[in-house]
């Protein structure tokens, strides 16, 4: 087996490595403490956390005590109960009450990690550090270990045979397979075991600083490393992929639920230059009928690109552009960078160095940076007055009707450094509890975006903002969307954002979304049209592209590719209810919008590193056309039944299937079973359109969905003020029904009408009973489409609709 010390990161010299490498060594005693247990060795020392929801925390310590102060990613969290500890020859357990275990070997230092029922997690876990304190750990993996997680990371879906590092990271040249670093750092690693046991666990380090995860350099052993020597990790228990991907969001947190607005298609340029070209985009939207309901504004907007200003030459009025734009369905979201321009006459940098609020070198001195205004200073977001502040400012936006924010250039970018981002030793407040930058450069986005998302809810009196972000860190899916970067117009982009999305998803940011079309470089038609198809079924859905290229709205290729977008971005918004209820269960669980086909079917070998499908939710699954000139491609389907959401056609699972896929078609599938809400087609989400939600129902198998509604706009969701309703499908002995039930009903909208669609029968049942509701017109049949329809009055309670007819398949 390769030792811990060859595979050292940056030792070449294996004498020199073994020289000055340091392990904790033998562990003298251990004892119960404030934080549950600590264990103190010959060279360093090891506390233990059990929490009550299936993890333990793990930190390397080397004085007398512990920090136990967390990082701003971890949320607070409840200790297990009762911790026993036991002693044996070889080594020291620590056990909480119905969650994991620990054990220590007495004389080595190395640990491993159990499960309750005496599984092992992770085992002979080596920690060892360096004379610079470059801390690293190594755990076992086998030829049945799979990786995922780790965030915004280009290459597969599995990460096994890779090393990533984590340091955001403004990388402007095309995003590759091996590029290590990209804007967003997740240290989140999920290990799966395949081979029939199904079984997973998660390993988040929280250490903002430079970090490494490394599966490539060993065959049988990965690593972690921390930089700073901050070891502090959070074991996560499955034993499934969803149960990690819920501790994890557990830990770190949820996203909220964003305004219904967001969810629409939103359109973008770097940049649409005055207020004119904004209100064009606007108007040919909605005369071609290509549902919109957000424009950008890129950095031309701004007078000098001074942040919180406007252009008076490009945009003399914008109060009343955005009324028109209002009066059409638009909103408007500007972008915001960190850099204020260092100018004696420019209020926002007066105050901030009068105050205090900017980052300061050690000496004392602002820190100041080239960004796009030129010498620019940066708000120090640790600092809880600088936040406020911060915050307080966007109300300059609010005021010209503005309810979403961009955040950009927020690793942070910096021009004029060697290291393109800010010197680590700069020095952030943190309360009193001052870091370097060097410790603490992965926050700076995530800490930015927070200040944001909380200075615009405060300003919009109980609306919910809309804040999208590059740079971020754990926990960013609490206050931001997310979008994977300046990629490129290449067909290999269209292909790598599937798997950076999924992984983003599993790694706790459900809301994420690539540039469509690609942000550089020349993009065709085919591949917008593809790539909208595609674009269509991610949570986040924004075409953007860069100034020094053509421009990439739907109609700039020709009426063939404008109709393929009109369908495909149509489809989004008839979808509506069915994506808003996976963001609230989202919301409520963590569980990711769009999923790998393995968090769904985790025992099927097919799917473990399947990186051009994808399900949005659970019944629909996308297999998008990746390749130029390409009309067919083979798409893996999962066992059960599955049907061709354009035809109908019915499909075994569990095999490979050619599906034929022109222009105008990417390969979409509905699992037997599901339950799809689905609205009128409207050009914006809050369009007044009449007619009722279609339930579509896809017979020849079982299943559920549950269907949220809100006012779309508040946060009175978070106290109560929502509607909660559960549809099953069943089929047994002939006979197949459709239930209805209220999980939770604090919500006034109307529920009453509801449209109820049955495919898949292959003849008209025998037998339509209603009980709960009443028919409000004739149902029809359709054989040709193999649908019956049934509208019900009265649906917003309790229903059941059973559906006989012996022999049906």
């Amino acid at each position: 087996m390769l030792t811990s010390e060859t595979i050292h990161p940056d030792r070449n010299d294996k004498r020199e490595a073994r020289a000055a490498v340091h392990r904790i060594g033998r562990v003298a005693r251990w004892e119960l403490a404030e934080e549950g247990v600590r264990l103190y060795g010959e060279k360093a020392n090891l506390s233990l956390t059990f929490l009550a929801d299936g993890a333990v925390r793990i930190r390397l310590f080397f004085g007398v005590a512990p920090d136990l102060a967390t990082t701003p990613a971890v949320l607070p969290q409840t200790k297990a109960g009762a911790v026993s500890l036991e002693e044996t020859a070889r080594d020291y357990r620590a056990v909480a009450a119905g969650g994991v275990a620990v054990a220590v070997d007495r004389e080595r230092g190395i640990f491993s990690v159990f499960r309750a029922n005496g599984e092992t997690l992770l085992a002979g876990v080596d920690l060892f550090w360096d004379r610079d304190r470059s801390a690293t750990l190594t755990a076992g993996m086998d030829e049945n270990s799979h990786f995922y997680g780790l965030g915004e990371k280009t290459g597969f879906l599995d990460k096994k045979g890779e090393r990533y590092e984590m340091w955001n990271s403004d990388v402007y040249e095309p995003h590759v397979p091996d590029i290590s670093a990209l804007y967003q750092s997740i240290p989140l690693l999920i290990h799966f075991r395949s081979g029939g046991t199904g079984a997973a666990y998660g390993v988040f380090l929280d250490d903002p600083g430079r970090a490494a995860f490394d599966m490539r350099t060993s065959p049988d052993r990965y690593a972690i490393q921390s930089e700073n020597g901050n070891l502090d990790l959070y074991v996560l228990e499955g034993p499934t992929l969803k149960d990690v991907v819920k501790r994890y969001a557990g830990l770190t947190g949820k996203p909220p639920m964003p305004p219904r607005w967001a969810i629409g298609y939103q359109q973008s340029r770097y940049s649409y230059m005055n207020e004119e070209e904004v209100l064009g985009i606007a108007r040919t939207m909605r005369e071609k009928r290509i549902p919109c309901d957000v424009i950008y504004l890129d950095i031309h907007y701004m007078d000098e690109y001074r942040v919180f200003t406007w252009d008076p030459e490009r945009f003399p009025d914008p109060k009343g552009m955005m009324r028109q734009l209002k009066e059409m369905g638009f909103r408007v979201v500007p972008i915001v960078d960190p850099g204020v321009k260092q100018d004696p006459k420019y209020p926002v940098y007066v105050e901030g160095v009068r105050e205090g609020y900017f980052c300061k070198k050690l000496e004392g001195e602002t820190f100041i940076g080239n960004v796009w205004p030129g010498p620019s200073a940066f708000t120090d977001y640790t600092d809880e007055r600088a936040a406020k502040w911060w915050g307080d400012l966007h109300q300059f936006y609010i005021d010209h009707g503005i309810e979403g924010i961009w955040n950009d250039m927020n690793e942070p970018s910096v021009f004029n450094t060697a290291s393109k981002t800010m010197d680590v030793d700069v020095v952030h407040a943190n309360g009193g509890r001052p870091k370097t930058h060097g410790e603490w450069h992965n926050l700076y986005g995530m800490l930015m975006s927070k200040a944001t998302y909380e200075g615009m809810a405060r300003g919009l009196g109980g609306e919910r903002p809309f804040v999208l972000t590059r740079a971020g860190y754990a926990g960013i899916q609490r206050y931001a969307a997310v979008w994977t970067g300046d990629n490129r117009s290449y067909w290999e982009h269209l292909a790598m954002s599937i798997p950076m999305v999924l992984n983003l998803g599993l790694s706790g940011v459900a809301f994420a979304g690539p540039d469509i079309g690609g942000f550089s470089h020349h993009a065709s038609g085919e591949l917008v049209a593809r790539w909208t198809q595609a674009g269509a079924l991610f949570p986040f859905c924004r075409n953007h592209s860069a100034i020094d290229t053509p421009h990439q709205e739907p109609w700039v290729y020709g009426e063939r590719v404008e109709a393929i977008c009109r369908e495909y971005l149509g489809l989004r918004y008839r979808l509506m209810p069915y994506l808003y209820s996976l963001f609230y269960e989202a919301t409520s669980t963590g569980l990711p919008i769009v999923r790998p086909l393995l968090l769904e079917y985790p025992e099927d070998a097919n799917v473990a590193n399947l990186c051009d499908q994808f399900l949005l939710g659970r019944d629909l699954l996308a297999a998008p056309i990746l390749r130029p000139g390409t009309t067919a491609r083979s798409v893996y389907l999962p066992e059960g039944v599955w049907l061709d959401f354009w035809t109908g056609e019915r499909l075994e699972g569990g095999r490979f299937v050619l599906a034929q896929a022109p222009l105008e078609v990417m390969p979409l599938y509905v699992r037997a079973g599901a339950i799809l809400p689905e609205q009128p087609l409207r050009q914006h989400a809050e369009e007044a359109v009449e007619g009722p939600t279609t339930l579509r129902v896809y017979a020849g198998g079982e299943g559920s969905f549950r269907l949220f509604e809100d006012d779309g706009r508040t946060f009175g969701y978070e106290s109560g003020r929502y509607r909660l309703r559960e549809f099953a499908w069943t089929e047994a002995d002939g006979e197949r029904t459709l239930s209805a039930s209220v999980v939770h009903d604090g919500y006034e909208g109307d529920a009453s009408e509801l449209r109820i669609a049955v495919g898949n029968l292959d003849r008209e049942p025998s037998s339509v009973q209603l009980s709960g509701a009443e028919e409000s017109g004739a149902r029809h049949y359709d054989a040709a489409k193999k649908v019956l329809t049934v509208s019900v009055r009265g649906a917003g309670g309790e229903f059941r609709l059973s559906l006989q007819e012996q022999g049906l398949r």
